[in-house]
């Protein structure tokens, strides 16, 4: 269990760092005016390719942790508040898959400093499952 548990921790890190630098790219994005120009759609191929690679990382860390869940058990006010935090970790990560879809239509209604503001969510999510995970204190 102890492996899994290992993995789980290095797809959850792996994801995060994904969730860190996709609306990094979307804050240049929304800098660029000219939606046909070359360094627009270089920075709109890397945030496909990113948001491609990470997809499955954190697929596979919702299952590792699920299968944590399943074998340690579901006990304790601190996994409740964890896996709902999860649950809006997995709504960032679609909602950055939506942002996309904009980018690449050409539909983008957000300013830069929307997308800095909009970057720092995952960085409050970890911070309080950081928290939860440390201290457990429910």
């Amino acid at each position: 269990m102890l492996t899994i548990k290992a993995f789980h921790i290095i797809l959850v890190v792996s994801w995060f760092a994904g969730l860190f630098y996709l609306p990094r790219i979307y804050v240049n994005l929304a800098a660029i005016t000219d939606t046909q120009s070359a360094e627009y759609q270089r920075l709109l191929g890397m945030s496909r390719r990113l948001y491609r690679f990470v997809t499955p990382i954190g697929l596979g860390a919702v299952i590792l942790g699920l299968w944590l869940w399943f074998g340690y058990g579901f006990a304790g006010g601190w996994l409740h508040a964890k896996t709902l935090l999860v649950v809006f970790l997995l709504g960032y990560h679609f909602y950055c898959g939506r942002l996309y879809r904009h980018f690449a239509a050409g539909q983008n209604t957000h300013s830069h400093v929307w997308y800095r503001w909009f970057n720092e969510i995952p960085v409050l999510m970890l911070t309080v499952i950081t928290l939860l995970v440390v201290l457990k204190p429910f």
